[in-house]
């Protein structure tokens, strides 16, 4: 038995032990993954949220073109003539006094190279002259002839739809940043007047900003962050493995899940510009999450390990001390059955085997003694057997004798007398006889004889009145339950000097409870006392005043539950109410009160 226990106990402790420890790894883990990905997320918008501002400066650099008049009209002659033409007219007008270099468009876009330390070319293309005017963060601007006859650029300014993208490599090598990461953002020029496409606006940014940006954060992101164009190009990947390419697995991207398997399987963020044409993805591989938490998984393995050593160390020896003790008070039990009395357990602990041992011994004591007295013991059984005899036979006697003197009494003329005699016996006869199955109707009889003893006594000075619902007759009820009251009543209430006393029970069910309510006309009770004996009505006194009050009361709320029982209302020479309440069915009384 011992062995089963210990071998239980060791299986309980090991799964639970097994179960905590995964349980407790699992959330951590997940944890761990729900921390990581809201980091992915603050780097993605983050990154997102600059190439945005980015984008929608080179937006507000082509609006101020338009919003400004004399802006627009010198970006349009700027375009639309060659470089010299534009230099003497803008000459010809700043000598006239016309216009200063506010409203010029190569010095507008000179001050927002200044402005912007992320910026390192602005090139202004003009689609009719086809040349390339270049600002260069940190040099001098340039201006670069692109006829198509001898330079690819005008095809890739016609060919390069996208807003942002990745620089072309003519493009890279005019400016002279063929190994400089960068990113481009394009914005076509339009005549304000024909709304005839003019040229564009390119601007290529540092992606140096974005790994500044990257590193902002309070806590330390273990992925990576790309920002690809629309055709699948990497224009800035925080790993520097993609950049400038095409990404291989672009198209897993476009409904992504929350895991994706690219090189691996990796948990991804994205974030898109629809307008732009852009994307932004946070990739962190579960590999990278897993391996920070190998330390940890070390941890809960092994104090997972130290628990089940403990959990199953402790009890094991116990177990076998107790098994040690058990084996002896089984070896003495045995010599018990060989009829040795004489000797005793020696097992001074004071825990369960301890005391077995104890009472073992006081049992052998107890057993010489018993041999010693076997015949008393035997005398005393007779005795017992014959005093219960006698206690049923004298009840027996008791309402013979009762009916012989109330023949007596008839006999004589004393009709009255006969009367008391009568409900006097069958009163006592109610009260001592045991009945399995005892109801309203039983109780409401009790009563009647009880009321009708003492209406012969006092000569009719009082009336009484009995109603109950037929339908409720046989539900269960406590014995004497009723009689107390109504005998309260007798003994406090009755007006004996009056002969217009009266008294009423009614018995009534509604919504499966039954009401029954004793009223009279009597003394009453002053306030004071009535508060009083509703308070005694709680204690668990046993005796003294209002005990058969409180015992029917006491009895309704341990046989029906603390919501039912008694209830006392009375008014000083008015008279008293008393109402029970319990439940009409029969399933809820307890049969054994």
């Amino acid at each position: 038995m011992f062995t089963k226990m210990l071998l239980l106990i060791a299986l309980i402790a090991v799964v639970t032990i097994v179960t905590l420890s995964y349980l407790m790894y699992y959330f951590l883990f997940q944890s761990a993954i729900r921390s990581e990905l809201d980091i992915q997320q603050t780097a993605v918008e983050r990154v997102e949220r600059h190439v945005n501002q980015k984008y929608e400066n080179v937006q507000l650099y082509v609006n101020d073109l338009y919003r400004n008049s004399s802006l627009g009209i010198d970006t349009s002659y700027f375009l639309m003539n060659s470089f010299n033409e534009y230099m003497a007219k803008r000459m010809n007008r700043i000598a006239g006094g016309g216009q200063s270099t506010s409203d010029s468009v190569v010095a507008y876009f000179k001050q927002k190279l200044d402005d912007d330390p992320d910026i390192e070319n602005i090139m202004l293309y003009s689609a009719e002259k086809q040349y390339v005017y270049v600002y260069k963060q940190g040099s001098m601007t340039r201006l670069y002839q692109a006829n198509a006859t001898y330079s690819y650029i005008p095809d890739v300014m016609a060919m390069d739809t996208q807003s942002v993208t990745l620089p072309n490599l003519w493009v890279r090598k005019l400016a002279g940043d063929a190994n400089l990461p960068l990113f481009s953002i394009r914005s076509p020029i339009n005549d304000m007047a024909t709304y005839k496409n003019l040229g564009q606006l390119l601007i290529l940014y540092r992606t140096e900003a974005l790994d500044a940006i990257m590193n902002s954060g309070d806590d330390s992101f273990k992925g990576s962050v790309m920002v690809m164009s629309g055709d699948g190009r990497v224009m800035y990947d925080s790993s520097g493995k993609y950049y400038g390419q095409k990404y291989p697995y672009a198209d897993k991207l476009i409904t992504p899940k929350e895991t994706v398997t690219l090189d691996e399987e990796s948990y991804i963020t994205t974030a898109a510009h629809n307008q732009a044409g852009y994307l932004v993805v946070g990739i962190t591989p579960k590999r990278v999450i897993s391996e920070s938490f190998h330390g940890l998984q070390s941890t809960i393995i092994i104090s997972a390990l130290l628990c089940i050593v403990i959990a199953v160390s402790i009890p094991s020896l116990m177990i076998v001390n107790y098994s040690k003790r058990t084996d002896n008070i089984i070896r003495f039990m045995r010599k018990v059955e060989k009829g040795e009395f004489v000797a005793r357990m020696q097992d001074t602990k004071e825990d369960q085997l301890g005391q077995i041992a104890g009472s073992f011994n006081e049992m052998l004591d107890e057993l010489s003694r018993y041999i010693d007295k076997v015949y008393k013991a035997e005398i005393n059984q007779k005795n017992a057997e014959l005093s219960a005899l006698q206690a049923r036979i004298n009840p027996h006697f008791l309402y013979n004798t009762l009916e012989v003197i109330r023949m007596r009494a008839l006999s004589q003329g004393a009709q009255d007398v006969g009367d008391m005699i009568y409900s006097l016996s069958m009163l006592f006869k109610n009260i001592v006889q045991h009945k399995s199955h005892y109801t309203l109707k039983d109780e409401l009889e009790a009563c009647r004889l009880y009321l009708e003893l003492f209406r012969i006594r006092y000569k009719d000075k009082y009336i009484y009145k009995m109603h109950c619902d037929e339908h409720i007759k046989q539900v269960p009820m406590i014995k004497m339950s009723l009689q107390p009251l109504i005998e309260n009543y007798i003994v406090h209430g009755l007006r004996s000097d009056e002969d217009d006393n009266w008294l009423t029970i009614n018995a009534s069910e509604k919504n499966g409870e039954i009401s029954i309510e004793i009223k009279d006309n009597g003394k009453g009770i002053d306030p004071g006392e009535l508060e009083e004996i509703k308070s005694r009505l709680e204690m668990a006194e046993s005796s003294g005043e209002s005990f058969g009050l409180r015992s029917v009361h006491e009895r309704l709320k341990l046989t029906y539950g603390n919501s039912y029982g008694m209830d006392i209302e009375s008014e000083p020479g008015k008279g008293t109410t008393v109402t029970i309440n319990f439940p009409a069915a029969e399933g809820k009384m307890n049969n054994d009160v």
